[in-house]
């Protein structure tokens, strides 16, 4: 049964393979809980750099006839940054549900200082902690199956995009949260008690020590304007990025790189990798339909601002209320190559960004 399944073109790979990629998923997501989601997506950034860097060398080369054809190729990027080692679906939703899981486990290892709900604190490192890692191996083997799953299936969107929301998800049903939580403002959309400072009340009608009823995903970046002010410059750079190097990937890295900053705990460093994702998108599909760079631009500018605005809204619906993180960024993307991808096959749009059909 296990080798006809494997023989499906869901999973893509033979059985040895498929046990490959599970131990090493196992070894990456337990990476992400060692070090925190938020350190172990910053190691995407680095890696991914490096390897468009390494593609673009590599394409200036062949182009100059310095070497055999595809020879420097070396797949850093999609080996490694989007693999198993520094992949989000498998170390950041390692670090995710790791996150989930000791928020409820050791409530006592929460820091001092954290407003929020422990089980968001994607920024601290477990360490060694055996079983806080074990959940970390857990949810990277299950972020890589789906991954694979949704690739097999030809899911039209970006299948780790959406695969890091899926664990996220599963991480809050796995370790009893809600999918949603207590609204504690009119609507979900309403940020008013965060910044009226209103605590979170408790069940029995006190309130929770050191929690804050509403917690938006960042407290510098969720207003309507700033985020799409923040959209539109991240498009248009990431935009830039395409038209001179040729890699969709390059700004989402750079983005990527900057949260070391916000790591470090530099305050007000906007999280941008969403925005320059869809910003490079935005030039690849205007591009041959303008045929001029600087419309081109404008288009990639829009796509950011948009990317913005639907990471606000995200963030707003399955971030602000319960008590883990569901990525905004990977939301964002999902949804929006998603309205790419239908766009494209609608015959509407000339290309689907970097998403294959």
């Amino acid at each position: 049964m296990l080798d006809l399944l494997l023989q499906l073109p869901l999973i893509g790979v033979d059985a040895e393979r498929l046990a490959v990629l599970v131990i090493a998923a196992l070894a990456g997501g337990a990476f992400g809980a060692a070090l925190g989601a938020l350190p172990a997506f910053v190691f995407t950034g680095f890696v991914v750099f490096l390897g468009e860097g390494l593609g673009v060398l590599t394409r200036e080369i062949e182009a100059f006839d310095l070497a055999p054809q595809g020879e420097l190729a070396t797949g850093v990027t999609s080996v490694i940054g989007f693999g198993m080692v520094t992949g989000p679906h498998v170390s950041f939703a390692g670090g995710v549900a790791a996150a989930a899981y000791a928020a409820k486990r050791y409530p006592e290892m929460e820091p001092g200082g954290w407003s929020y709900h422990f089980g968001k604190n994607i920024g601290f490192a477990f360490g060694t902690k055996p079983d806080i890692l074990a959940v970390g191996g857990i949810f990277g083997v299950v972020g890589m199956l789906i991954t694979r799953l949704a690739s097999g299936l030809g899911a039209p969107t970006d299948s780790i995009a959406l695969s890091v929301v899926a664990t996220a998800l599963l991480a809050r049903v796995a370790f009893g949260y809600p999918i949603v939580g207590r609204i504690a403002g009119r609507n979900v959309l309403d940020m008013s008690p965060f910044e009226r400072e209103e605590p979170r009340s408790a069940p029995d009608g006190g309130t929770v020590q050191g929690r804050l009823a509403t917690e938006p995903w960042l407290p510098h970046q969720y207003t309507w304007c700033g985020v799409t002010t923040i959209g539109l410059v991240g498009g248009v750079l990431a935009g830039y990025i395409w038209l001179e190097t040729g890699s969709v990937f390059m700004g989402y890295a750079v983005s990527a790189m900057s949260l070391l900053f916000l790591n470090l705990g530099v305050e007000r460093i906007p999280v941008t990798h969403h925005i320059t994702l869809l910003g490079s998108v935005g030039a690849v599909i205007a591009l041959p339909v303008v045929g001029s760079d600087p419309l081109a631009l404008l288009v990639a500018g829009a796509f950011g601002g948009l990317a913005g605005l639907t990471g606000e809204v995200t963030q707003r619906v399955f971030y602000a209320h319960s008590g883990t993180h569901v990525d905004p960024p990977a939301m964002t993307i999902a949804v929006l190559m998603f309205a790419v991808a239908l766009l494209y096959l609608a015959g509407l749009l000339p290309n689907a960004g970097y998403l294959a059909f």
